[in-house]
C-alpha cells in the first residue's frame, strides 16, 4: 500500500511514524517543502534568539520513510503532482499543511519558518530604542511579545489588539496584564488601518512609529484542498467526516489546522491526535475493521511569557476556559514538559489524549 504524506508538522509527523509502527509492510513518503521539522510553537524563540526551532526532518521521521523535499501543486485522483514535476500514486493521502498568515504589506508573519527568519535578522540589527510592534492578542502574540519584551530590554515594545488573551480567563487575562506591565510592553486597544514601512496607522487616525511590524495572526490555511477539489468551508478548511476523510475523497485524511473539524483550536495539541487518529483508522481499514469517529477532549492552554514566567490556563474538555490559571515557575516546567512532549509524540508515533465531551 502507498501511503503520502503531505506536511511534516506535528500532525504529519506523528502520523507518518505511526503508521510505520503500525503498517510495516506499508510504503509511506512524507511530502514537505523544506528538510526540516519545525516546532512551530518555538517560533516565538526563534525570532527573539532565545531557542531554535528546527531540526533536521531526517531525524524526526524513521526508516524507511521516504521524503519527498517539494510541495503539492495537486491532489489528483489517486496521484499528486509535485512542484518540480514529478508525480507521486497513492492508495491514501493524509493532507497535513497546516496553517499560514497573509499578512499585509510592512509586516511579517511570525508564524510562518520564512517569517521568523526574517524576524528574527531584523529584530538582531535593530539598535537600542528601536521600537517592535507586534499586531494580534492571542496566544501566539503575547508569547512573541513578552519573548522579545525579556531577550531585548534595550527596545520599545508594543502589543497591538482589540482583546488580550480573550481565550482565557479573567484571572489568566490579569496574570498576562501584569506580565506585560512588568516587561514594559505598550499595550494599544486600536484597530490597525494601515501598515508603512516604519509606521503603523490605527483607526483613531493616529500614525505610531514602528521600526519592526510582526504580524501574529494567522487564521488562514493553504488553498491545496480547494485547489485539488476538494470540499473546504468558508475558510478554506477540507471538511471531513467523523473519521477525518474528505467527504469527496474518502481516500484522503485531513488533520491539523486545514481541517475543518467543528470544535476544534489550531494547535498542537489538537494536530497530534488527528495525525495518530488518522493512522489508526488507517491501520484498522487495512485489517478489514471499521474505523471509528475522532474524539477529543482539552485540558487546558499554555503559553510561554519569556524565558521565566509563562501562564497555564485549565480548561473543560471543549476548551472553554476554568476558572483556575496559575502562573510563575511551575507553569514554566509545564509549559517546556508540554513543548517536548509534542516533539517527542511526532518524532515517536506515540500519543495519547482525552475523549471529547459528551453531546
Amino acid at each position: 500500500m502507498n501511503i503520502v504524506v503531505i506536511g511534516a508538522g506535528y500532525a504529519g509527523t506523528l502520523a507518518a511514524n505511526r503508521l510505520h509502527r503500525k503498517m510495516p509492510d506499508a510504503r509511506i513518503t512524507v511530502v514537505n517543502p523544506r528538510g526540516e521539522f519545525i516546532e512551530r510553537v518555538r517560533l516565538h524563540q526563534q525570532i527573539a534568539g532565545t531557542g531554535e526551532a528546527a531540526r533536521p526532518l531526517r531525524e524526526m521521521l524513521r526508516d524507511p520513510i521516504g521524503i519527498a523535499t517539494a510541495t503539492v501543486d495537486k491532489i489528483g485522483d489517486g496521484t499528486l503532482t509535485l512542484s518540480d514535476g514529478r508525480n507521486l500514486d497513492f492508495d491514501h493521502a493524509i493532507l497535513a499543511v497546516g496553517s499560514t498568515a497573509n499578512p499585509p504589506v510592512g509586516a511579517i508573519p511570525v508564524a510562518t519558518w520564512e517569517g521568523a527568519q526574517r524576524a528574527r535578522a531584523e529584530l538582531a540589527a535593530l539598535a537600542a530604542g528601536a521600537i517592535v510592534t507586534v499586531i494580534g492578542g492571542g496566544l501566539t502574540g503575547i508569547e512573541t511579545v513578552t519573548e522579545i519584551a525579556e531577550a531585548r530590554p534595550d527596545l520599545r515594545v508594543r502589543l497591538v489588539s482589540d482583546t488580550v488573551g480573550a481565550s482565557l480567563s479573567a484571572g489568566g487575562q490579569r496574570r498576562v496584564r501584569a506580565v506585560l506591565d512588568r516587561l514594559h510592553v505598550e499595550i494599544v486597544t486600536e484597530h490597525i488601518t494601515e501598515i508603512g514601512a516604519a509606521t503603523v496607522r490605527l483607526d483613531s487616525g493616529t500614525e505610531l512609529r514602528s521600526d519592526l511590524t510582526l504580524w501574529a495572526v494567522f487564521a488562514e490555511v493553504p488553498a491545496l484542498a480547494a485547489r485539488s477539489g476538494l470540499a473546504v468551508d468558508a475558510d478554506g478548511r477540507a471538511l471531513v467526516d467523523e473519521n477525518l476523510r474528505s467527504i469527496t475523497d474518502p481516500r484522503v485524511f485531513v488533520v491539523g489546522d486545514c481541517a475543518a473539524v467543528p470544535g476544534m483550536r489550531m494547535a498542537c495539541a489538537t494536530a497530534g491526535p488527528q495525525g495518530a487518529h488518522a493512522a489508526d483508522t488507517l491501520a484498522r481499514m487495512s485489517k478489514g475493521r471499521a474505523p471509528r469517529p475522532f474524539s477529543l477532549g482539552y485540558a487546558g492552554q499554555g503559553m510561554s511569557l519569556g524565558r521565566r514566567d509563562a501562564l497555564q490556563q485549565l480548561t473543560d474538555r471543549a476548551d472553554n476556559p476554568r476558572r483556575v490559571a496559575f502562573s510563575g515557575p511551575i507553569a514554566v516546567v509545564v509549559k517546556e514538559r508540554v513543548t517536548r512532549y509534542a516533539a517527542d509524540a511526532s518524532r515517536t508515533g506515540r500519543s495519547v489524549w482525552l475523549k471529547g465531551p459528551r453531546r
